[in-house]
């Protein structure tokens, strides 16, 4: 229905379009990924000032008319995140974070927890880029995002059999971790790579774990393997460091 829309949303992207208008890709708690327009946004005076650029958090009203782009009429700033637009390594995991949100949840679908999710992880990034801008972040980020989308990877047991011990690949076709008798297909996954997965799937992101570069990059293949074999595209890689 055409009308009026109040609701909060974070800046995915933000594109020039035209002589002075942008186009946002927004991602909102009740109405999931939504594109709008914001018109002469890009004017010496507009009444939005620089507010409508990506990771800004914002209390917005769109006005829903019959094109598929609702307009923006109004931007309050609830969080403006502005270091995440100075500092090389804040920028970086801030768009990759918001990178994985567009591609996994693609929809109009509301998934209030994703947006409450991401307003966290760029609040920590943006507060502690040498804590929070890592690639065990960016990793642990990932994995809540395939929990909140019912894609979590399968840890307790083997996906295939049940067997809790001897746990020692992981195969995406499964769904997990797998035992040594049903690795056939699977790649190898340590200890450490399973534990890090265990860790940050039931710890705040404020408090996720770390881990050597060589079990991140376990770690990091696992979910790659997880949301292709759901059909859910594929994720930029996070950033090694």
């Amino acid at each position: 229905m055409a009308g009026p829309v109040k609701t909060e949303g974070i800046v995915l992207r933000s594109m020039r379009y035209g002589e002075a208008d942008r186009i946002l890709h927004l991602y909102t708690p009740a109405r999931g990924k939504v594109g709008a327009i914001a018109k002469g946004v890009r004017r010496t005076k507009s009444r939005f000032g620089g507010r409508l650029e990506p990771f800004f958090h914002l209390d917005l009203i769109l006005h829903e008319g019959r094109s598929d782009l609702l307009t923006v009429t109004s931007a309050e700033t609830v969080a403006a995140h502005a270091r995440l637009r100075v500092d090389g390594s804040a920028l970086d995991a801030a768009a990759r974070a918001s990178d994985a949100v567009s591609r996994l949840f693609d929809t109009q679908e509301p998934h209030p927890s994703v947006f409450r999710l991401l307003a966290n992880e760029l609040g920590l990034i943006d507060d502690d880029p040498a804590a929070h801008a890592t690639h065990a972040n960016q990793l642990a980020f990932r994995l809540k995002l395939l929990l909140a989308a019912g894609l979590a990877p399968q840890l307790a047991a083997c996906a295939a059999c049940g067997q809790r011990d001897d746990l020692v690949g992981f195969s995406g076709a499964e769904g997990g971790v797998v035992c040594a008798g049903c690795e056939a297909g699977a790649f190898p996954i340590d200890a450490a790579a399973h534990a890090f997965m265990t860790a940050a799937l039931g710890t705040p992101l404020v408090r996720g774990p770390t881990a050597a570069p060589r079990v991140l990059a376990q770690v990091e293949r696992a979910i790659g393997a997880t949301v292709e074999h759901h059909g859910a595209g594929r994720l930029r890689a996070a950033r090694a460091e």
